[in-house]
């Protein structure tokens, strides 16, 4: 029989490993392997903002819809700078490719795919998912349940490709197996050097749920230099996602 010391490290090791296999692999040293999200990658477990893992990004209505497009166009343009397409799959065919250069992200190495119906947007995700040639998959739909997103996370684990779902129903928020579940709100930006005009995009981003981490809201800026965030956090409300 093994020893308290001897449990308490195996168990230890096993949740090291879990985690790694979960997406939260700590950066090899010498490298930079960030999202570019500052102190809200202090939220997931070492620190890591996870690759390789399926995030849910609920949206209430149009503006939170859009905010969401602009916030994850930047998170692509930091997770494809080592190369990569991504494959971005759409129910409204409302992106606009041209606009996604403001957030750092060319549209020419972004596959667009229109679809009208949630279960076909299902299955090109979870299909493209295992596709090792792509950075990461974005997929519009308006329902996600548990068993739909496991088939999801168990593509990513093989192929450790990453995936956005870009959900437009929040009025249904069961659980999934997403490693995370965010929202994304609208702010107003702010002028750049009192000169007039829109400012830097601004958003309330809110990460309701993650997997053995600490939710958090936050308030985050995109310019040219990619994501800032200027807001103190906040704790959500929510419960942690063990599990």
């Amino acid at each position: 029989m093994l020893s308290a010391p001897d449990k308490k490290q195996l168990i230890t090791r096993l949740k090291k490993d879990i985690l790694q296999w979960e997406g939260y692999k700590a950066p090899a040293a010498g490298t930079n392997q960030t999202a570019g999200l500052g102190a809200i990658e202090a939220a997931f477990p070492n620190g890591v903002f996870p690759l390789g893992a399926v995030h849910e990004l609920v949206c209430a209505n149009t503006g939170q819809a859009t905010a969401c497009g602009g916030f994850v166009s930047g998170l692509l343009s930091v997770l494809m700078q080592n190369g990569g397409a991504c494959l971005w799959i759409g129910l409204s065919g409302n992106v606009f490719p041209a606009a996604l250069k403001a957030f750092g992200l060319e549209p020419d190495r972004v596959i667009f795919v229109n679809l009208g119906k949630d279960k076909d947007v299902l299955w090109v995700m979870e299909e493209a998912l295992k596709c090792t040639g792509l950075a990461a998959v974005v997929g519009e739909l308006r329902e996600l349940d548990f068993k739909q997103s496991r088939r999801l996370q168990l593509a990513v684990e093989q192929s450790h490709v990453t995936g956005f779902v870009l959900r437009n129903r929040s009025d249904k928020m069961g659980s999934t197996a997403c490693a995370a579940r965010w929202q994304i709100k609208p702010l107003p930006s702010e002028a750049v050097d009192g000169l007039p005009g829109l400012g830097f995009a601004r958003w309330k981003v809110e990460l309701l749920r993650v997997r053995n981490g600490q939710p958090g809201n936050w308030v985050v800026e995109w310019s040219p230099a990619g994501f800032s965030v200027i807001g103190k956090a906040m704790a959500a409300p929510q419960q942690l996602m063990i599990g």
